[in-house]
């Protein structure tokens, strides 16, 4: 853990412009597949209640 924290405490080393633009479309791309995620998580959740109240209905 000491080791952890003395490399959290160390400044970050310097990143040319090639290592920045890919840093940054990285993370616009997590970002997207944040959304995506999030956007599946309440599509699935929609449709298992929609699945659950046909069977309620059909019962």
């Amino acid at each position: 853990m000491a080791i952890e924290r003395s490399r959290m405490d160390d400044p970050p080393p310097a990143v040319d412009a090639d290592e920045r633009a890919e840093l940054e479309r990285l993370r616009r791309e997590v970002a997207e597949l944040r959304m995506d995620r999030d956007f599946l998580k309440k599509a699935a959740a929609f449709f298992a209640a929609e699945n659950s109240q046909q069977n309620k209905r059909t019962r």
